[in-house]
Order: C-alpha cells, then structure tokens, then sequence
C-alpha cells in the first residue's frame, strides 16, 4: 500500500510542478503557448483554458496534500 502511495504522490508531484510552469506570470509566461493571451477584448477576464489550468492545479495540489496525509499516517507508528 505503502508503494502505491508513494507512486502516486511522486507523480502528483511532477504533474504539481508542470502545471505551475505553465502559468501565466507578469509577463506572459508558458500559459500563453496554449491560448492564454489570445483575448485582447477581455478586460481583466481569464481564458477558459486558464480557468481550466486553474482548477486541475487546484485538484492535483488537493491531491498532493492528500497523498502527503496518507503517508504520513502509514509511515508513523
């Protein structure tokens, strides 16, 4: 049970960081190779794509913070 955890909280961990990588910075950033600045009429609004880069960067930092819980109680005596 232990390895199977463990392997899904490395992956959760390597998915974790690309997807902050893809974010939109101050200038731009990664976000944009995938739409994210092709709405120049959009005052202040975000992208359907942004808010879906958003929500799975939510669910998997949801998941990560899960997976470390679990560990954390299998590992401890």
């Amino acid at each position: 049970m232990t390895a199977i955890v463990s392997v899904l909280h490395l992956l959760v961990s390597l998915a974790l960081i690309g997807l902050i990588l893809l974010h939109a910075g101050k200038g731009g950033g990664m976000g944009d190779m995938f739409g994210g600045g092709m709405s120049s009429g959009s005052v202040g609004g975000s992208t359907v794509v942004e808010k879906n880069l958003d929500r799975l960067t939510v669910i998997l930092a949801v998941t990560f913070t899960l997976t470390t819980f679990f560990l954390t109680w299998l590992l401890v005596p």
